[in-house]
């Protein structure tokens, strides 16, 4: 039987890392607690997480320094949590390092969903390329392309073995496309099927969600975001 991954659950909040650790050890995670940073530094040699998830607001040292002091010396896969949503605490967190943001109150089955889709990223990413298992089947809703793994049903997006951050039309965007591929679009029938038929923007919306995709997706070698002039967008792939 394989070895249980182990998680490092950060929070001075001992009701909500309770019910965190409760919820993971029920989808067979070994757990440990740490209730401020000092101790979560500790912890993290004693224990050897497989994963961390860190509060930001902590006594002592806050989660931003922890997660600063262990990307010196540490790639561990790192989920931060945290009350506050702005777009500005997300992006610092994530360039200190972290590798995903979550917001309080969330769901606890979102957590364990983000917790093992983060453990599988890294794990693809270490694994060497050729010995990499076969990616799983395409689904209703699960898309896979050469370095590109669009799943609509925990909204990720892995891009050459990266997790990318989007909001959601604009992933819904890139699976509809990449889920029929070399088959071009209209931008009043992207409107229609991904933002749905009683929406009443603008068809530049699409042009501009094409836009920000084509920043964070660069084209490959097999595929690429292309433009048929005159009549819209497809997700073209190449032999």
């Amino acid at each position: 039987m394989a070895d249980r991954q182990k998680v490092l659950i950060v929070d001075d909040d001992g009701n909500i890392a309770e019910l965190i650790s409760l919820y993971l050890t029920k989808e067979c995670f070994d757990t440990q607690i740490a209730e401020d940073g000092e101790e979560a530094l500790v912890k993290f040699k004693e224990f050897g997480p497989d994963i961390i998830l860190l509060d930001l607001m902590l006594p002592g040292i806050d989660g931003y320094e922890v997660c600063r002091e262990l990307r010196k010396t540490s790639q561990v896969p790192i989920i931060m949590l945290s009350a506050k949503g702005e777009v500005f605490d997300k992006v610092l967190g994530l360039e200190l390092g972290a590798d995903d943001y979550m917001v309080k109150p969330f769901d606890s089955k979102e957590l364990v969903a983000r917790v093992k889709a983060v453990l599988r990223r890294k794990g693809a990413a270490a694994e060497p390329a050729e010995k990499q298992e076969p990616l799983p089947e395409n689904s209703d809703t699960f898309v896979a392309h050469a370095d590109l793994i669009v799943d609509l049903a925990n909204y990720t997006v892995t891009y050459c073995g990266e997790y990318v951050d989007m909001p959601p039309k604009e992933l819904e965007l890139l699976f509809y496309l990449a889920k029929h591929p070399n088959r071009v679009f209209s931008r009043e029938q992207l409107l229609d099927r991904v933002w749905g038929y009683e929406y009443m923007g603008d068809t530049r919306t699409v042009d501009v969600h094409i836009k920000r995709l084509r920043e964070k997706i660069k084209d490959r070698a097999n595929w690429s975001l292309s433009t048929v002039w005159g009549v819209g967008y497809k997700f073209e792939l190449r032999k």
